[in-house]
């Protein structure tokens, strides 16, 4: 945006270095305007939105953006469609969950072929420990897939 200094930001209100999730934040009358989006800053300076910034997964302290990893997975012939988010886990304290729907037999070969498929495409630590297969996931009337309702399913689990 021409004119407008803009940066990412942590939690406590410092730059994030280059390669880092931060969320997106513009300078107005002198204070930092956050716009609840997060993204990363490439060597080129070319800001790339990563999602919401409360969809943002920590998993032990690593950032992830669930929509690469939704992109990703949508690039297995076996997924139709995709949810990410992050379960809580004692260890990480989230880790990344992928809803997916599909009309493949769901098993945990066709699961580790997924976590496989994610790891060859992004960071290693960014695939999801844990899949739950659906035919088809919850939509509201209007065909938005309901994500809140997969984040509360998500966050049942003991683990």
């Amino acid at each position: 945006m021409p004119g407008m200094e803009v940066a990412l930001l942590d939690k406590e209100g410092s730059i994030v270095p280059q390669g880092t999730i931060g969320e997106i934040s513009m300078k107005r009358r002198g204070k930092w305007f956050r716009v609840k989006d997060a993204g990363v800053v490439d060597e080129d300076g070319v800001y790339w939105h990563k999602g919401r910034v409360d969809d943002v997964i920590i998993s032990a302290a690593w950032p992830i953006s669930p929509t690469e990893v939704e992109n990703a997975l949508q690039k297995h012939p076996a997924v139709l469609e995709v949810v990410v988010v992050g379960a809580p886990d004692k260890e990480r304290g989230l880790i990344v969950k992928a809803f997916i729907g599909t009309d493949a037999e769901p098993s945990e070969k066709l699961k580790k072929e997924l976590q496989d498929f994610v790891k060859t495409r992004l960071s290693k630590h960014e695939y999801p420990r844990e899949i739950e297969f659906l035919k088809r996931l919850p939509r509201t009337e209007g065909g938005k897939i309901k994500r809140e309702e997969l984040k509360k399913r998500a966050a049942a689990r003991v683990g």
